[in-house]
């Protein structure tokens, strides 16, 4: 291992970022997002905080043991790119440069990443709750439309206030599909709430959102995101998420789900 090697995900590694039900930890979507075949090990290692840093070693062995990570031939230009602006970071006086930030902040990454927050599936003694945070009116009806033709209770929020105000009302909801860009909110600001809080802590919460960065995928998952969908996405893509985190078999139908339970 040498810090100028260059790794990617394996096609079964590409896989899990596109999968509706991975079993991989947030710390092994984290690194496995990090890796494009054009960072170096060092700058992807540049890119870590210190616990991930300190965990680094077992989780990085870990992607290459089950078959999700390979060393890639590194792309000259690319390598001699990245020494040019390491070196001219240091002519300006920066102690530290992140070479590879603008390969994290390229647009156009497409993910689907869902897995199980809840140790137990949910049993059928109640129709389920979904509050759905967009505002654009558009893709707000075609989500909280299919969400309702699948069984769903779906409360909508296109603002921080309506936000607050629908994730707080009774029932705690079962999931939220949370956007990233708000009028006035920031959809991370709200997912760290939302993980703070007492109540809504441990509601599975999907980040749906055109927001196609690396960078904003890491930030969504390091934050406790337990789905992340680019947009756009398919309607049974969708459903098989909500179903992943829900801890629902792929084979349920929720609307017979949630017609099982009483109302």
């Amino acid at each position: 291992m040498h810090p100028q090697d260059v790794y990617a995900p394996t096609p079964r590694g590409e896989s899990q970022l596109r999968s509706t039900s991975t079993t991989l930890s947030a710390a092994e979507l984290e690194l496995l997002v990090r890796f494009d075949g054009l960072l170096t090990l060092q700058q992807v290692l540049d890119g870590l905080s210190e616990p991930a840093r300190a965990s680094f070693q077992g989780v990085f062995a870990h992607l290459q043991n089950t078959g999700l990570l390979q060393l890639v031939e590194a792309d000259p230009l690319t390598l001699t790119w990245n020494a040019d602006v390491r070196s001219l970071a240091r002519a300006v006086g920066e102690e530290e440069v992140d070479a590879g930030l603008s390969s994290l902040q390229r647009s156009g990454f497409y993910v689907q990443i869902a897995r199980q927050r809840q140790s137990r599936v949910p049993q059928p003694g109640r129709p389920l709750t979904a509050v759905v945070v967009e505002d654009e009116p558009t893709l707000a009806k075609f989500t909280t439309m299919l969400l309702t033709l699948s069984g769903f209770e779906v409360r909508h929020a296109a603002d921080r206030a309506e936000v607050v105000a629908q994730i707080r009302r009774p029932p705690v909801p079962d999931v939220i599909l949370l956007d990233v860009m708000l009028p006035d909110a920031d959809g991370f600001d709200i997912l760290e709430r939302v993980r703070q809080h007492p109540v809504l802590k441990d509601v599975p919460v999907v980040m749906l959102t055109a927001k196609a960065t690396r960078e904003s995928v890491i930030r969504g998952i390091s934050l406790g995101a337990d789905g992340y969908i680019t947009k756009p996405c398919s309607a049974e893509g969708l459903l098989q998420v909500v179903r992943t985190v829900l801890g629902l078999p792929q084979d349920a139908d929720l609307k017979a789900w949630n017609q099982h339970a009483p109302r």
